[in-house]
């Protein structure tokens, strides 16, 4: 869908050169590309399997990928996204063509922004924003001043440093409990604590900002609790024009019930009943058009993917966050509903071209349920080896905190495990699926919820 509509006479003014390199645009969609992949988790994980069904692939490295990632294409397990010089370096040394970033933090960090100021890359793709983009993400503060000045639904709030905890503690009195405590920075999906009561608020207060989550919880944000249901709106855009792929709902509680603390992702299902025709239209127009307006008349050409975190009230939407990339876990039940060329999709965000882009979309539900470490979020032991079932008609088996051990063995690494998504005529259908596959799976110390979906049913 197109957000700016041309003007008649701005266009008479476009150089030859330019009408010349909006054509070439359009070709180079249809070119094969050379893709590096950056990220290691279950989100990279369904976008290599995605990409390398593309007929427009011609080779696909992961950095540094996990032990799933290695069925889809190349892996550079010694390359850190976290590096810009050596990202770099890796792209002209092996002729990539188009960057994709999955994860947040070498955004926020600034790599397309290094990326773009390199003089080896002139021709080089990228799919991600720069870090002026990124800080929608990057700093709760900042994305909740740009909803306040572009008009976008969203709970009340006030930010806060170390230095303010008396008004801190005023503006608590300003609301009803539960309280929403933030910490301003990057924290891994962790970062947001639900306070039942205010000497909860004020305790959790106490530890946000004595370093709960390090620097990043040096600057707050309170805000209002908003009761209803959430979902995840994921918008794909190159600046001017945008699509919107299938919402999701994820589940973000370690615990049945939603009990327990917050962490990176349990599970999730896509479509989301709620999500209707009417419930999208009021999303369109009071939240993604207006963001994308207000990111334009702030300078900022985003192109990438926009993940927005809404909450819908008595059938209105409330945005509770913006993220700069696809979502983990719902990318695992969003792409395997795109029935059209994914990568097709990235070289078009990428050229100017998501307006002629044809997204196809299985009516199917998909349903992703996350299997854990014992102690996730919180500590928790590594290196236990994985026993898997033979693959089954249907199923797919996301790696996310996977590796192959010395000896050949594929091992657990990290807190999210594997990713198993099935799809189904309804929610019952994929449920099924999902956790008759979760018996089959064998690791010590293996957790996950019980309860996904349940809600929707």
């Amino acid at each position: 869908m197109s957000l700016i509509y041309p003007n008649t006479k701005q266009d008479k003014k476009k150089s030859t050169d330019a009408e010349f390199m909006k054509y070439a645009k359009i070709e180079m969609v249809k070119a094969p590309q050379t893709v590096l992949l950056l990220g290691s988790g279950g989100r990279e994980c369904a976008m290599a399997a995605a990409i390398a069904e593309s007929k427009l692939l011609k080779k696909l490295y992961i950095a540094p990928g996990n032990a799933g990632t290695a069925a889809y294409g190349t892996n550079v397990p010694d390359l850190n996204p976290a590096k810009h010089e050596a990202v770099s370096q890796f792209i002209a040394t092996h002729g990539v063509t188009l960057l994709v970033c999955g994860p947040e933090a070498p955004l926020v960090d600034g790599l397309v922004d290094y990326l773009q100021e390199d003089a080896r890359h002139p021709d080089l793709l990228i799919v991600g924003p720069d870090k002026a983009g990124a800080h929608l993400e990057g700093s709760k503060e900042y994305s909740k001043e740009f909803m306040r000045r572009h008009s976008i639904p969203t709970a009340s709030y006030e930010t806060f440093g170390p230095q303010d905890i008396e008004e801190a503690e005023e503006f608590l009195d300003q609301l009803s409990a539960p309280f929403v405590l933030k910490a301003d920075g990057l924290a891994a999906g962790k970062g947001v604590l639900i306070c039942q009561d205010r000497e909860e608020a004020e305790q959790g207060l106490g530890q946000l900002f004595s370093g709960l989550y390090g620097s990043r919880g040096q600057r707050i944000v309170i805000e209002e609790f908003l009761e209803g249901i959430e979902c995840s709106v994921f918008v794909a855009t190159d600046g001017t024009d945008y699509c919107v792929l299938p919402v999701a709902k994820d589940y973000k509680r370690v615990g049945d019930g939603d009990t327990g603390p917050n962490t990176g992702g349990m599970g999730a299902v896509s479509p989301v009943p709620f999500a209707d025709e009417t419930f999208m239209q009021r999303v369109e127009e009071r939240i993604i058009r207006p963001t994308l307006e207000g990111l334009q008349e702030e300078g900022i050409q985003y192109v990438g993917f926009l993940f927005i975190g809404l909450m819908n009230v008595a059938g209105d939407p409330y945005v509770i966050e913006y993220n700069c990339r696809l979502g983990d876990p719902e990318t695992e039940v969003v792409l395997p509903r795109i029935e059209s060329d994914f990568l097709e999709l990235l070289i078009a965000m990428a050229t100017g071209q998501v307006a002629r882009y044809d997204l196809k979309v299985s009516p199917e539900v998909a349903m992703t349920l996350v299997l854990v470490s014992k102690g996730y979020p919180g500590h928790y032991d590594k290196g236990f080896p994985i026993q898997l079932p033979d693959p089954a008609e249907g199923i797919r088996i996301y790696h996310s905190g996977t590796a192959t051990s010395e000896d050949g063995h594929l091992v657990t690494n990290g807190g999210r495990v594997l990713a198993i998504t099935a799809r189904g005529t309804t929610i019952q259908e994929a449920q099924e699926v999902c956790y008759r596959t979760a018996t089959q799976i064998l690791y010590e110390g293996k957790n996950y919820r019980h309860d996904i979906g349940n809600d929707l049913l």
